[in-house]
């Protein structure tokens, strides 16, 4: 039996998703609840597991090709009946070749504005064997040139399209004629499946004598690099890849170069446009990851869709900082709970916007739509380069303890690939802490669709004015910065004012009893 593989809708507002890796190849056996392929979408990566025992046969959309929501991304055939391999060893079509599925290569989404693409490199003709993620043929947008890999093994049975041909997006460039799963074929039945193979690779007569020059699938970035410090094809096939598969790696190919010494042997005039030489190195570009761009996305419409202003007022956390000291070994040996300023700058935030309900809303057209719960997002800084808001939800409903245990458990799940698709979505007020990182104060871009946001500063001792018996003298204070950005369209001035200054008020005369 064949079962579909879908790409999984991930909340309300999420009508497609990006392949970022697959785990498994054609062919390959698959367990269930074992990982298959992971996505990002522009609120979450996640991991996708196969919800049946089986093969993988047949693999539908490819790394980096965006996909609407319940299109079929893959296929298992779960009577382990389905064995894909081919023997090339000699880049001959083989008299046992099945002939069996005929598998569609669209033209890929590369983008949300993207529409077209345009064929500027064939690397396979029809009638070639070609295998799993190797290189069929290049494309160009207005926004990147990629390289697009075949998703099965098979034959190229059909080539739609010409070089510099512009195609849209979704449209059929080529077909592959993939084996259907029997592996052993009677010597009897040859000629008959022979002349199969020929009445379809007709063609194969004129095929050209060029040399195929590697199987190896390797990444834009790699190429780039290689291109760029001047590693020639055969090099890159002779580098022992240690990614998945073999596959060669950004640092696989810069330890290469280093080793090589290349870097220092290339001259300037040498160098491409992308490549700059410094007198104290050289400058290196490096393509976004899909985290990266999602953000990029994210942020620009923000800033293109809401009004920004920043209000900021100082705090004195004393109250907290004497208590957070006093008791959080014993809260962490007794409860397992890791206590932070941040756990009682939410629930601060919360009580805040109870008071002032306006803030823990959105804005639809001309109408605003009220929350009825406290959806809180944590900010979450992600290694090597990246950020995600999951949310508490109903946040409102927990104490300091609560919110700090809350807190710590999103932030492993974000830091783990353990993110539901309910974690990310439905925000309704977001916090992000800077100040984790020794920043003091910082004017933070609002969560769409949300109206507000809360910036938190390092907490650090300070010299300050305070009064005691009615003077005036200088003491040491533990102070810290909070920034409240806000969407102008819905909240002014005074009523960013007076919330951050409810957060202000509650934190410096936090009733720490109930803690």
């Amino acid at each position: 039996m064949k079962v579909n593989i879908i790409m999984p809708k991930m909340g309300e507002s999420i009508n497609e998703g990006t392949i970022i890796k697959w785990h498994k190849k054609v062919g390959d056996s698959v367990k269930k609840d074992e990982i298959i392929y992971e996505i990002t979408t522009d609120k979450v990566d996640t991991e996708i597991p196969s919800p049946a025992d089986g093969i993988l046969i047949e693999i539908k959309a490819y790394e980096n090709e965006t996909v609407p929501i319940n299109e079929v991304v893959a296929i298992i055939e779960t009577n382990g009946d389905s064995e894909i391999k081919i023997e090339n060893k000699k880049n001959e079509v083989p008299s046992t070749y099945q002939l069996g599925s005929i598998v569609e290569l669209p033209m890929p989404k590369m983008g949300e504005s993207i529409t077209e693409g345009t064929i500027i490199k064939w690397h396979k003709n029809i009638g070639d064997l070609v295998k799993v993620d190797e290189i069929i043929y290049e494309i160009s947008t207005d926004k990147v040139d990629t390289e697009v890999p075949s998703p099965v093994d098979g034959i190229i049975s059909e080539i739609l399209f010409n070089v510099n041909d512009v195609v849209e997006v979704g449209k059929i460039v080529a077909r592959i004629s993939t084996k259907t799963g029997i592996t052993k074929i009677k010597v009897a039945d040859q000629v008959n499946i022979e002349k199969k193979v020929e009445s379809i690779v007709e063609p194969t007569k004129k095929i050209s004598a060029q040399k195929i020059i590697s199987n190896r699938f390797y990444s834009p970035l790699v190429m780039n690099i290689a291109n760029e410090e001047g590693v020639s094809q055969t090099e890159l096939n002779e580098i022992d890849g240690s990614g998945i598969g073999g596959r060669v790696t950004k640092k696989d190919i810069l330890e290469y170069i280093k080793s090589k010494g290349t870097t220092t042997s290339v001259s300037a005039p040498e160098l491409s446009t992308k490549t700059i030489k410094y007198s104290q190195g050289m400058s290196e570009v490096i393509p976004m990851d899909n985290i990266r761009k999602k953000i990029m996305e994210h942020m620009i419409k923000s800033r293109d869709t809401s009004v920004h202003v920043s209000e900021m007022m100082e705090v004195d956390m004393t109250k907290i900082y004497n208590f957070i000291g006093k008791n959080k070994e014993r809260y962490l040996k007794e409860e397992k709970i890791k206590l932070t300023y941040l756990s009682f700058i939410a629930y601060a935030s919360i009580r805040a916007l109870k008071e002032f309900p306006l803030v823990n809303s959105s804005i639809t057209g001309e109408n605003i739509t009220l929350k009825k719960n406290i959806n809180l997002g944590i900010a979450v800084a992600l290694e090597p380069n990246g950020l995600i808001v999951p949310n508490i939800k109903n946040a409102e409903e927990k104490n300091v303890r609560g919110l700090a245990k809350a807190i710590s458990d999103i932030s492993f799940k974000a830091r783990n690939k353990g993110l539901t698709t309910d974690d990310i979505v439905n925000g309704t007020f977001s916090i992000t802490n800077y100040g984790v990182f020794g920043a003091l104060f910082g004017t933070p871009i609002i969560n769409q669709p949300e109206v507000a946001i809360l910036g938190v500063g390092e907490v650090v001792k300070k010299p300050v004015i305070i009064e005691v018996d009615g003077n005036d003298t200088i003491g040491i204070k533990p102070m810290m910065y909070l920034t409240l950005s806000h969407d102008h369209r819905l909240v002014d001035g005074m009523l960013g004012g007076m919330f951050l200054k409810y957060i202000k008020d509650t934190l410096e005369n936090f009733d720490v009893s109930g803690v």
